[in-house]
């Protein structure tokens, strides 16, 4: 290590993981010297603790502070991290950003002002993939304030004075590709977790009735690449479970008592499932019982000691041992090592370097009370018990195995846990460093009228590593002496039968083992897998720590199943961390790895969501329907701003099967308050940003984009805009703009009270063209007209079918009319439009409707717009009075401009104003 040149103390800026690490580090370097300063950074968790030391000779200045694990997050861009702003498949593409939280800027500006005057920059993060990511997070802050820092890593794997001064004498550099695969990972994760979540909860949520307390709305379902392979390991081994049909089975015993004990000799078949044929075998050695023994074998065996201790295996061992979850195990372990008792508990590594003094760390445990005796045999020569550890063939090349680092007979501020798994890591380690167990084991075959039968016994001779490692036990029955050629008369012997039983629940120890064996997770965060599960409530685990899979967790995996993909099987994610130890050693860049990963994963999405009949059907088959409009479970849709008219619920904005964007209450359809906006538009996304002008709010403003052909060249297709109506861009676009075939309406709450003469009193109109001025002829040739009502009719007289836009209206209740087909003698064959309600006498022929258009020229030289109107009578007819009166036309119509003003006009053939072509009384002559 190249310390660089110069006099004077060099100012070392460390930064340790946690404040306890810092801690730790600091007591330990400043020991020799003595004279440590503490003081409270801009964060009062993290301190700042300074001292003198000496690095290879150098005299520094020491300033040691820490983080809090992960310095930075990663997340999407503004514009797509509210649920409902994009389509979910975007996500696999969109913009993402790493950065400080909020929460953590306090520890961003002690960096900082820490760096800025400091030379060196030394590193103590957890020398592991997260920690060397973590460690990149600190420099580029600290590089940010004071680019001329020489940059060092730490490497240590226990809080013990030894590796604390010399990690410190030998630094290193941070490994970049060790950090680019924690970032890989990241990105990934956030990336299929975030699309394929917000794709299942928007899909299933609100579309069935999930939860019985009523709180389904604040469910999330979330996917992640790990923890649903995770929960298929548990759904998997239910359904085995669930499809097991139990099949009765017979076998032969028997048994031979002598005055050495007895012997329990078992059927070399196992057992029979045919009945006859084991009653007639059976019978047979009833008829001839004399046994003679074939053969008798003697050998020695030994039973080996554990490999070192790994994580996984510390996590498998406490669930089988102790009944401890492995997220408890693990936070146990973490404590443990932040007080310095044992090594780092997140390794793979399960065999030790030959550098490690293993015979100091055994002679630290001699003084102890239960196995301090133990520890003084292995460490006599004479006992001759040593034995090196076995090479269990796992290096992670960061950490040893988990092992003890300081004695300890029980700290008083200890639960019961901290105590067992303290007592597991010592008396594992010792039992490695131990010889195996000898044992003598006999085999005793004997033969029955041609059947053949055996019998085991063993006797432990040296016990050995059992002596210490009392969670392994090793024995088995003493036999009594028998020679070949001996001949006997069996004391028992029976025919016995039984079922079939299926496999057990997966343990939390069988799990882990699935998951490591398919390589889903890493040792650090498998846990963290395990409760996800849990805490989603796609699994329940019992006193025995078996895994049940619930109704939501068998759905989702069912419909994924049906779909015929595996992504909730282990492969993919095995593929993944493949990947990510490839960026690790540095075969494959991250930029690869994500392309290629998420280019997989985005034709996963796309299939998965093309086929989500398969996930309704699978859900369909465990929970009720939901009473909840369609439009919310199947639309995707993001809140703009309170509603006015029923100050109860939210605008939100909506796009439509056809394509075409909305604001609508979500109340609909108690409340049917809606803005329509351009037909023009292409995209259309609710931002984070608050218009500063309209009320009542807050009215969140929506990122634009029209398509560029039915716009004129002088705007740009891109508009970040507000529908409140302060927005006089976005009303020059909306005028201009082409606008789609809706049924623009802005329809009030049903049951609102009517006015005498039945008038709906509903809410103002919140359509937004209707608050533009002035009206002129639109882009695509047709001006809309708004009845008293408030509903407006687009179609044009170029549709031969006026139903293809579905805009007639009834004019008593205002909702859309039906078409229909007269099959009377006068008029078969004719279509006329009818209302759905039928107590209502809402009657209109086809041809009256498409012929409804004035042909002359308006005042002011304008055309003159087209009316769907019709009599108010059943029966129809041109001379039908009008409902309303006060001045509107003989059918009781008033056409209304976009501004809102009245539309003058004239009969095209006869030239009344009083009325239109459709009442006119010379029509036909």
């Amino acid at each position: 290590m190249h310390h660089g040149g110069g006099g004077g103390a060099i100012r070392v800026l460390n930064v340790a993981e946690k404040p306890s690490v810092a801690k730790s580090v600091a007591e330990i370097l400043s020991r020799p010297s003595g004279g440590m300063r503490s003081r409270e950074g801009r964060s009062r968790y993290n301190r700042v603790f300074e001292f003198g030391y000496s690095i290879g000779g150098r005299a520094c200045h020491m300033l040691v502070t820490s983080v809090t694990g992960h310095l930075m997050e990663l997340e999407f861009d503004d514009r797509f991290r509210r649920w409902h702003s994009c389509d979910p498949a975007d996500l696999f593409h969109a913009p993402v950003r790493k950065s400080v939280p909020q929460d953590k800027q306090d520890i961003k500006r002690t960096l900082e002002e820490e760096a800025r005057n400091c030379q060196w920059l030394v590193l103590w993060l957890d020398c592991d993939r997260e920690g060397e990511n973590i460690a990149y997070e600190v420099i580029d802050i600290c590089s940010g304030a004071n680019s001329r820092l020489n940059i060092w890593r730490a490497r240590f794997s226990a809080l013990i004075d030894r590796e604390i001064h010399e990690a410190v004498q030998h630094l290193d550099r941070p490994n970049k590709l060790f950090a680019d695969a924690v970032d890989a990972r990241q990105e990934i994760d956030l990336r299929i977790g975030a699309s394929f979540t917000r794709f299942q909860t928007m899909l299933l949520r609100d579309a069935f009735v999930l939860d019985d307390t009523g709180d389904e709305r604040n469910m999330i379902l979330s996917y992640g690449p790990c923890q649903f392979p995770t929960l298929g390991f548990i759904v998997e081994r239910f359904w085995e479970i669930q499809a097991h049909e139990p099949e009765e089975f017979w076998t032969i015993n028997c048994s031979h008592t002598s005055d050495e004990g007895t012997a329990s000799f078992g059927w070399i078949r196992g057992h029979l499932f045919d009945y006859s044929s084991a009653v007639v075998i059976y019978e047979m050695c009833v008829e001839e019982p004399m046994a003679t023994v074939q053969n008798v074998r003697n050998q020695e065996k030994l039973k080996y000691p554990p490999y070192p201790l790994s994580t996984i295996e510390l996590q498998k061992r406490a669930s089988r041992y102790f009944r401890m979850s492995s997220e408890h195990t693990m936070k146990v372990a973490e404590e443990l090592y932040q007080a310095g008792f044992i090594s780092y508990p997140r390794t793979e590594t399960d065999n030790f370097s030959p550098n490690t003094d293993l015979h100091s760390i055994v002679q630290e445990q001699t003084a102890h009370p239960v196995w301090g005796t133990y520890a003084q045999r292995l460490l006599d020569p004479e006992a001759r018990l040593w034995r090196n550890p076995s090479n269990g063939g796992h290096d992670d090349k960061a950490h040893p195995p988990i092992h003890p680092t300081k004695f300890s007979a029980g700290e008083t501020n200890w639960s019961d846990n901290h105590k067992k798994l303290y007592e597991l890591v010592v008396r594992h380690f010792l039992a490695c460093c131990s010889q195996p167990a000898v044992g003598a084991e006999t085999t005793v075959e004997i033969d029955i009228a041609g059947e053949q039968f055996n019998a085991s016994g063993r006797v432990v001779l040296s016990k050995n590593y059992l002596d210490v490692y009392r969670f392994d036990s090793w024995g088995g029955t003493l036999l009594p002496t028998y020679t070949i050629g001996q001949q006997f008369i069996p004391t028992t012997l029976t025919l016995d039968s039984g079922v079939t039983r299926p496999p057990p629940l997966l343990a939390e120890a069988d799990l882990l083992s699935c998951m490591d064996k398919a390589g889903i997770g890493t040792d650090a965060t498998m846990h963290d897998h395990i409760k996800k599960l849990l805490d989603r409530c796609y699994a329940t685990k019992d006193a025995n720590t078996r895994f049940s899979p619930t109704n939501l967790g068998e759905a989702l995996v069912m419909g994924y199943d049906e779909m015929g993909y595996e992504l909730w099987k282990p492969y993919l994610r095995s593929m993944m961390e493949a990947d990510m130890k490839s960026v690790s050693i540095g075969t494959k860049s991250k930029a690869e790895v994500l392309e290629n990963c998420l280019q997989q994963m985005k034709a996963c999405f796309l299939d998965a969501r093309a086929n989500k009949v398969k996930l309704f059907d699978a859900m369909g088959a465990f929970f009720a329907r939901s009473s909840r409009p369609i439009n919310e479970t199947q639309n995707s849709i993001e809140a703009v701003r309170p509603c006015a008219a029923c100050n109860e619920s939210e605008m939100v904005l909506k796009r439509r099967p056809t394509g075409e964007f909305m604001v609508g209450c979500r109340g609909f359809p108690q409340c049917r308050n809606v803005v329509w906006l351009p037909g023009s538009l292409s995209e259309a996304s609710v931002t984070d940003q608050v218009c500063p002008t309209c009320a009542p709010g807050p009215v969140y403003k929506i990122q634009f984009k029209f398509r560029r052909r039915d716009i004129p060249p002088s705007f740009d297709v891109d508009h970040l805009g507000c529908i409140g109506g302060c927005d006089d861009i976005l009303k020059e676009l909306t005028e201009i703009s082409r606008f789609g075939s809706h049924n623009q309406t802005a329809t009030p709450a049903r049951n609102q009270s009517q006015n005498p003469s039945g008038a709906r009193q509903g809410a103002p109109r919140q359509d937004l063209h209707t608050d533009f001025r002035p009206a002129r002829q639109f882009t695509n040739g047709h001006t809309p007209v708004v009845n008293p009502q408030g509903f407006r009719s687009t179609h044009t007289g170029s549709s031969g079918n006026a139903s293809d836009s579905g805009q007639v209206q009834c004019t008593s209740c205002g909702e859309p009319c039906i078409l229909r087909t007269a099959n009377t003698e006068a008029n078969r064959g004719r279509k006329f439009y009818k209302c759905q309600d039928p107590a209502c006498g809402f009657f209109a022929w086809e041809d009256d409707v498409q012929n409804s258009v004035p042909r002359g020229r308006g005042r002011g030289g304008r055309s003159g717009s087209r009316q769907a109107s019709a009599s108010a009578g059943r029966r129809g007819g041109s001379q039908a009075r009008g409902r309303r009166g006060r001045g509107r036309n003989a059918d009781g119509m008033m056409f209304v401009a976009a501004t809102g003003e009245p539309v003058h006009g004239s009969c095209f053939v006869c030239g009344d104003p009083t009325h239109f072509a459709n009442a006119c009384p010379s029509r036909g002559r």
